[in-house]
């Protein structure tokens, strides 16, 4: 039985070192603009949860759920506009932008407490102008806010170490790669976050997804030919623009998702009380998507197409041509099973959030700098160009899921189930936390 650590930070730091490489990309927020406390404060948490695991944890966009939503609460204490998600008591009066800083910082703090310096900095931004009486009042909200979701957190298993047993080789069931992966031998990834307890969803397998193909079924062998040909390294029935979707998309999703909720917010120049709850949602999506996801990754144990192509000769199917040489378009496979994708399943709920605030029929173009070139902790590539446009969220949605088959890493049901998985939850999150109110 191998122990199946929460996460790859230490392996990660051991092979490429911890760098501080978080970009603060759009300034952070400007203060005097309405929705700017709430960019500005998402661009720091983020910034420092990146910089101290490299989004290898849960612990960057579970402190980012949890600010967003304690900044949510502050604000709908001083006017409420929508539901709570734990404090429900009135407090008119109270400067919301202050309240809503004092509620961010002490939810960063109390995560990140080495980080206090850079964090007095930014919340004194945000009261400057404030005289002693009204910053009291709206630290005192914030705070209240903060340690009403830092309660309702408590115990919740994010860091939780779980153990994975390892199973016989078998068509379909997920196998050692190491060497594929360049994690050690006997390592998975991410079993502990199955059993991590939801933000909102009731349970982690509330949307259980069906079971992938059976190995002998014309449905995997389409998808197992897909994979093979346009998942290749070396490609010829890959386009130029599906090789750049697939690397475009290998930004972590939290990463991705909240850098385009701050270019929203900024050029919709969306309300601060609309663009704390935009924040609140995106992030819950995110990380309920994560444990959702990985509840039924470990449940089903289903392999990857470079154990799959690779095997082919073994797994009953008549119809699969093995390639015992083949590789996928980075080189890389991470190491927790397939089935479905995390990847389409956190993009489609974020999406489903920004649907939601603005249409789903809103044209915008996404910006991603660079990527990681292979695994995780690799050299970074720059992408050229570095932006795609949508002219749907849904639209994103998927290319995100299906860039996954053109990387090599996912089957095409993989991506299909993900972004479904994805909608669901944020369609389940929108219909029970952060309502508007009547």
């Amino acid at each position: 039985m191998a122990r199946a650590w929460p996460v790859a930070l230490v392996l990660a730091c051991s092979m490429a070192g911890c760098a501080a490489v978080a970009e603060n990309d759009d300034g952070g927020g400007a203060v005097g603009v309405d929705g700017g406390v709430v960019v500005a404060w998402n661009a720091r948490a983020l910034g420092i949860a990146e910089a101290e695991d490299h989004f290898l944890t849960l612990k960057g966009v579970r402190t980012a759920a949890m600010m967003h939503l304690a900044m949510h609460d502050a604000l709908n204490a001083v006017e409420p506009r929508y539901e709570a998600y734990r404090l429900r008591v009135r407090e008119p009066g109270v400067d919301p932008v202050a309240a809503a800083a004092h509620a961010a910082y002490a939810v960063v703090v109390d995560q990140f407490p080495s980080r206090k310096a850079e964090l007095d900095e930014e919340l004194g931004r945000w009261q400057a102008s404030l005289d002693a009486p009204a910053r009291t009042r709206a630290a005192d909200l914030g705070r209240a806010a903060a340690a009403a979701v830092l309660e309702a957190r408590e115990g919740d298993g994010w860091d939780r170490e779980a153990e994975y047993q390892w199973h016989p080789m078998a068509p379909g069931v997920y196998a050692e790669f190491h060497e594929h992966s360049g994690t050690p031998e006997g390592f998975v990834f991410g079993a502990g976050w199955a059993e991590a307890r939801p933000f909102v969803l009731e349970r982690a397998d509330q949307f259980r997804a069906p079971p992938p193909p059976a190995i002998d079924s014309d449905a995997y062998t389409e998808a197992f030919d897909e994979v093979r040909a346009v998942g290749s390294d070396g490609s010829t029935t890959r386009t130029a623009d599906q090789t750049h979707l697939a690397m475009w998309w290998k930004d972590f999703a939290e990463n991705a998702q909240n850098r385009l909720a701050r270019q929203l917010v900024a050029d919709e120049q969306t309300p601060l009380w609309e663009a704390a709850r935009l924040f609140a949602l995106v992030n819950v999506g995110i990380i309920d998507g994560y444990i959702h996801v990985f509840a039924d990754k470990f449940h089903y144990n289903h392999w990857r197409p470079y154990t799959a192509i690779r095997w082919a000769a073994n797994d009953g199917n008549p119809d699969t041509e093995p390639d015992p040489d083949w590789n996928n378009l980075h080189r890389n496979t991470y190491a927790f099973p397939s089935y479905p994708s995390a990847h389409g399943t956190v993009c489609a709920a974020a999406m489903t959030m920004f649907a939601d605030v603005y249409g789903d029929a809103h044209p915008f173009t996404m910006s991603t700098p660079q990527v990681d070139s292979a695994g995780p902790m690799s050299p970074k590539m720059a992408m050229d160009p570095p932006t795609r446009h949508f002219e749907r969220f849904s639209d994103a949605a998927m290319e995100c899921a299906m860039s996954r088959v053109y990387l090599g890493i996912h089957f095409r049901y993989d991506s299909i189930e993900g972004n479904r998985l994805g909608r669901r939850i944020g369609e389940y999150t929108l219909a029970h936390a952060l309502r508007p109110r009547s």
